[in-house]
């Protein structure tokens, strides 16, 4: 614990996909101290993803261990969101968990979906019920791995699951447990229909927290936030706490624009996500793009030639927008928003002979722009338009990439100067349940600070409202096409 006169300090650990990472801040918000451990993830077949949790606690047991955990104040936990983790009654994995980008259980959501209706679900759940959440995964298990179903004794989402193991306590936070397609997202609380629909036993899901509130502490004392999920934790830690303010633009392998709101007010088709904020008097809706940098790095991969990026940017910027009738449509891996269409496929239309290598990327960095601004344009639907967005991610470093979303989105562009994300959005919860923040929403503004805005440019601004209905016109015909 603190020795006396030494300042309080408090940490934050993302429990991702490839990594587990963790920062420790100060009282004021300063970014003292990170660390990562990477870790391997497992296909065994296509569209399979899967992970040992183990890994997780190996890792976040050494990222804590670096920072010096036992003598903090707090820790926060978040993490990627949507993974499966079924326990027995050791209440260790009965195998290995199922994450957010698997695409196996498909089938058993469109079922779901046809039982209950898009407009039940969404009015419950405040989404459609999508292959990479959690529920569905546990129908697959009880079709496909019986005998795992029914040695069940707890489910898990992946943050919680570390949690557990540091503190023995079992519990989910409202944000991460809305993406299960099991959580009443406006009652936040879990639905019994819900659970019913999708033959979960209640007795299987853990007490269901507010992001700030302490469920549990570690062996050396320090109390344990319930957490957030990285998206709602990502906000936090650029301070995107109220409607109106500022949109929080994720520029990652996967894209997300995410605004705040004063009431659970979903999109009524589902086209966007609306689940609980890690503030408790909060909720959120976000337009997610399944390739975002992730498209940049698949088509540096195909066509980079060992260049790197930087230089596939430089040959881009000599572009102009639009290039010359060149559309992407960025659903290499199927869509979310607006379409929640798992078997959609990408596609490059209007190439002519003057493309080159830049006019490709410049077209991937457009279309990437086009499908976020599908997602905006829906919050703007569903409360008030932001007046600003605040980047972060892979693919916020780029100039050009900021200057071509400022001017898709018609927005300001902030380019925060911290790269913590959702790491310091725990340490901010974490900070709250130790007692050195009263509150997660003022303490989400301590720490941040904006190292550049980027403008829309009134030409480019132009330029992509002319292009945008070319852009839309692709989904259908791409949809239609065998996969």
């Amino acid at each position: 614990m603190l020795v006396a006169g030494e300042r309080a300090r408090v940490i934050g650990v993302d429990v991702g996909t490839s990594s587990t990472k963790g920062v420790a801040i100060g009282e004021r918000g300063e970014l003292l101290a990170e660390a990562t451990r990477p870790y391997p993830v497992d296909m065994p077949h296509p569209g399979w993803s899967e992970q040992d949790p183990e890994d997780w606690v190996a890792a976040t047991e050494a990222v804590l261990d670096e920072l010096g955990a036992d003598s903090a104040a707090g820790i926060g936990l978040t993490g990627q969101m949507h993974g499966l983790v079924a326990l027995g009654g050791d209440d260790r994995p009965l195998r290995p968990a199922i994450l957010w980008n698997d695409g196996r259980s498909q089938p058993q959501a469109t079922a779901i979906e046809r039982r209950l209706g898009i407009e039940r679900l969404v009015e419950l759940s405040g989404n459609r019920v999508l292959a990479g959440f959690t529920a569905p995964k546990l129908a697959w298990l009880a079709e496909h791995e019986p005998d795992v179903h029914r040695r069940i004794a707890r489910v898990m989402l992946p943050k919680d699951y570390v949690r557990y193991r540091l503190t023995g306590e079992p519990a989910t936070d409202v944000s991460d447990a809305s993406g299960t397609s099991l959580l009443d997202v406006g009652r936040r609380a879990w639905s019994p229909e819900l659970a019913d629909a999708f033959a979960v036993d209640p007795d299987w899901l853990p007490p269901v927290h507010e992001s700030h509130e302490v469920c549990g502490v570690t062996a050396a004392g320090v109390p344990v936030a319930a957490g957030a999920g990285d998206q709602a934790a990502g906000a936090l830690g650029v301070g995107v706490t109220d409607a109106g303010g500022p949109a929080s633009l994720v520029l990652g392998t996967s894209g997300v624009i995410f605004a705040a709101q004063d009431a659970y007010a979903p999109d009524p088709e589902g086209r966007l996500h609306a689940f609980c904020h890690a503030l408790p008097d909060r909720w959120h809706v976000m337009g997610v793009i399944l390739s975002a940098a992730g498209a940049l790095a698949w088509l540096d991969d195909a066509i980079g030639h060992g260049d790197g990026i930087p230089a596939l940017l430089a040959e881009a910027a000599r572009w102009e927008p639009g290039v010359e009738g060149l559309t992407f449509a960025p659903y290499l891996s199927g869509e979310r928003t607006p379409h929640a269409d798992g078997d959609v496929r990408g596609a490059f239309v209007g190439l002519g002979l003057r493309h080159d290598r830049g006019a490709l990327v410049r077209a991937t960095l457009e279309g990437v722009g086009h499908a976020l601004r599908d997602g905006l344009d829906l919050i703007a639907q569903a409360g008030p338009r932001p007046q600003s967005a605040r980047a972060s991610g892979g693919g916020a470093r780029s100039e050009l990439w900021l200057r071509i979303l400022a001017s898709m989105l018609d927005l300001p562009i902030e380019r925060t100067e911290s790269e913590a994300g959702a790491a310091y959005g725990a340490a901010v919860l974490g900070g709250v349940a130790g007692g050195v923040f009263p509150d997660a929403r003022s303490a989400a503004q301590l720490g941040f600070t904006v190292s550049a805005e980027v403008a829309p440019d009134p030409a480019w601004v132009e330029a992509y409202a002319a292009q945008r209905e070319r852009y839309r016109a692709l989904y259908p015909a791409l949809s239609s096409l065998p996969n």
